[in-house]
């Protein structure tokens, strides 16, 4: 139990993260089916009994997916609410977060049998798939902050509501509106979704932005509270995302109206449907991170202020000159404990920082040091992978095709200096060293990166032709710099977790648009894709210039 407790809050995070995804794919496809599915099945009969066919799939993995991450999310909070408090599972049991979870989970199902039986041939399943979704939309509600405020709980919780929804009519139809552009026979099809797709669209942002309003209001309700908290900070970083959203939907919404006189144009909004559709789960992980924190009204004493923030942020040389490891905190505590033992005559000596305990390791200025050198020699190693991939889009040095082996040097340099105290260079286990959260993402973006480097440097040489393989590169940039949403630092000081998540979030914003962008390179290398492929290289040497201004003191 002590370790599960140590892991749940990345694990809770992400593990939110992907139910929040179920539920906006659940919602948004059962409004699709019965909004545009429905309405549509009577006027081209071939074409549109695929799409609704392709519709109730997708409401079905939903559905699948939904009930899943529900149990296992309810699961895991229950566990940690049994270990914190010492209750039994029995007693946790008719906590609201376990009932809403159980609520989830009835609703899911519901939904999936539905749609299992026929998503818009009978009116039953029509009024079963939205009953369900419905009820899943509130259950997810209940368990929100806006139900925990002592003030204008109905007035947040009638806000959360609508954030959501609009959230699953806008992003959670994509996949469906996707799959039917792919299966529309004519450019009259194609329009007509399309055209009621946009309007579905609309009415999402439209709740969203309303209750993205309110959230302002009672959730931040300062600018202050936006740089100064990280409530405020990852709220800021969530409307940047959104903005680019936004972006994509008007030239989609204006690509729409072309569908009946440029065929091309069909072709041009899907491609962008799949870019909205990985800036969407972005946005989603990072409202699953703002769940996490307390609203940046309710934190008054560590707030950062601007003068904090200008002077940390002032431009400084980089450190290229490492401390030695035996000056850290942690190897140092635990030489002076070596020396007491042996000088007690003790066979054992007690460990100086035990992963999984649920303790924040002890911090040094060599530590701080420690870290800001391998912040700017990965920052130069990211400089230089830029600028060599936009040398090879130049055409003008052949060289540059091997560009992505420096992948591989970045992910040997995390590797050995990422986390010290541990193997390889420290005393503590590789297995043992699992138990801490902040090791396990350290070592999940390692192998991320080395998939960068192999996958990337086949295509870019031309081993690698397939397609399907070349996706693996921006995919797995863009789910980096996802993760690196939720990615936290323990370090016992508020303001100094702040002040290195403000480094850290622009670098995501910019990790999912170079993600993105090499995608759409891939896709359409003669169109968009001309653009495109400039502007993945130069968010890599933005993201390193970052890591060269990155201070911890």
């Amino acid at each position: 139990m002590t370790k599960l407790f140590d892991i749940y809050g990345y694990v809770g995070v992400v593990l939110h993260g992907f139910d929040l995804v179920a539920q906006t794919l659940l919602i948004g496809s059962v409004a699709f089916a019965l909004w545009i599915v429905v309405p549509l099945e009577g006027s081209a009969q071939r074409e549109m009994h695929r799409i609704a066919a392709d519709t109730g799939r997708i409401v079905a993995f939903a559905a699948i997916a939904a009930l899943v991450t529900a149990v296992a999310s309810t699961s895991l909070n229950a566990l940690v609410l049994s270990a914190s408090i010492g209750a039994s599972l029995t007693q946790v049991a008719g906590a609201t977060f376990v009932v809403a979870g159980a609520v989830k989970a009835v609703a899911a199902a519901v939904v999936g049998t539905s749609a299992r039986a026929g998503p818009t041939t009978r009116a039953w399943t029509r009024t079963a798939m939205g009953a369900g979704a419905l009820v899943f939309l509130c259950a997810s509600v209940a368990t929100t902050h806006a139900v925990a405020r002592l003030d204008d709980s109905v007035v947040l919780a009638i806000s959360t509501a609508m954030h959501e929804l609009g959230a699953a009519l806008w992003l959670g139809g994509l996949p469906c509106f996707r799959l039917a552009l792919k299966c529309a026979g004519t450019p009259h099809i194609a329009r007509q979704i399309g055209t009621r797709y946009s309007a579905q669209s609309i009415a999402g942002v439209a709740l969203i932005v309303c209750g993205a309003i309110v959230f302002a209001v009672r959730y931040i309700g300062s600018l202050g509270a936006v740089y100064g908290t990280a409530y405020g900070a990852m709220a800021a970083t969530k409307t940047v995302l959104f903005g680019l959203l936004l972006l994509l939907g008007l030239a989609n919404f204006r690509a729409v109206r072309r569908f009946a006189v440029d065929l091309a144009a069909t072709r041009r909004v899907a491609r962008f449907v799949e870019v909205e559709m990985g800036i969407g789960f972005a946005v989603l992980m990072a409202a699953a991170s703002i769940t996490s924190l307390p609203p940046g009204v309710d934190l008054i004493e560590d707030r950062l202020t601007w003068l904090e923030i200008a002077a940390r942020m002032a431009p400084a040389p980089p450190r290229l000159t490492s401390p030695d490891r035996d000056t850290l905190a942690i190897p140092a505590l635990q030489a002076r404990l070596d020396a007491e033992a042996r000088q007690a005559g003790r066979s054992s000596r007690p460990q100086a920082f035990v992963p999984g305990e649920g303790v924040i390791p002890p911090h040094n200025a060599s530590d701080l040091a420690w870290s800001e050198y391998n912040h700017h020699w990965a920052g130069l190693l990211v400089v230089a992978m830029g600028l060599a991939a936009l040398a090879r889009k130049s055409g003008r040095a052949p060289w540059a095709r091997h560009w992505p082996l420096l992948f591989l040097v970045l992910a040997a340099f995390l590797f050995l200096r990422a986390d010290p105290e541990v193997w390889p260079l420290g005393d503590i286990g590789f297995f043992a060293s699992l138990k801490d959260p902040e090791v396990v993402q350290h070592r999940i973006f390692v192998l991320l990166i080395v998939g960068f480097a192999l996958f990337e440097w086949g295509v870019s040489t031309g081993r690698i032709v397939a397609r399907l393989l070349k996706r693996v590169f921006p995919l797995l940039t863009a789910l980096a710099a996802t993760l690196l949403l939720t990615h936290s630092h323990a370090l016992g000081n508020v303001k100094e977790e702040l002040l290195i998540e403000l480094t850290h979030l622009p670098i995501a914003v910019l990790g999912v648009v170079a993600g993105w962008a090499r995608w759409l390179e891939i896709e359409a290398p003669t169109e968009e894709g001309r653009w495109s492929g400039w502007i993945w290289p130069a968010c890599f040497v933005l993201i390193g210039l970052l890591l060269l201004g990155y201070r911890e003191a």
